[in-house]
């Protein structure tokens, strides 16, 4: 999805971001506590991708942020940037997952009601059975 935003716009080129790329380059540095050409490092690793404006200047959103703040503890914690690349990809297959794993409950409590409905509709009051009910002792 590719939209801009005013005559100084950003473009959108990827359609999962939720909030808007407002933060030029030297405030996501300062906000993460790194410098600005280790942005561009993660940007090269792909670690993060934040959007650019027609004129091509970087602008990241909360979301880059708060990526950024998680890269920042990751390697804090140990871990080259390689590393940082894997965990944050299972992170995020983990969320899919959850999503998809969610999803399939919400359609499985759907398929159980939905049998519980017709199990209702098959019952017939004894009064209204074809076959008369007679007590055998």
């Amino acid at each position: 999805m590719t939209s801009f935003a005013g005559s100084g716009g950003v473009r959108r080129d990827r359609g999962s971001g939720t909030s808007r790329a407002v933060y030029v380059i030297s405030v996501a540095a300062e906000l993460t506590g790194v410098h600005p050409q280790t942005l561009r490092i993660y940007e090269r690793k792909g670690l993060v991708e934040p959007l650019r404006t027609d004129g091509g200047s970087r602008r990241y959103s909360d979301r880059d942020i708060a990526r950024l703040q998680r890269i920042q503890d990751l390697t804090r914690e140990g871990l080259n940037l390689e590393g940082v690349k894997r965990v944050l990809k299972l992170e995020e297959e983990v969320e899919s997952l959850t999503a998809q794993l969610e999803a399939a409950r919400c359609e499985l409590v759907e398929a159980v009601q939905q049998v519980h409905r017709q199990y209702r509709r098959d019952l017939v009051p004894l009064k209204l059975s074809p076959v008369p009910y007679r007590r055998t002792r």
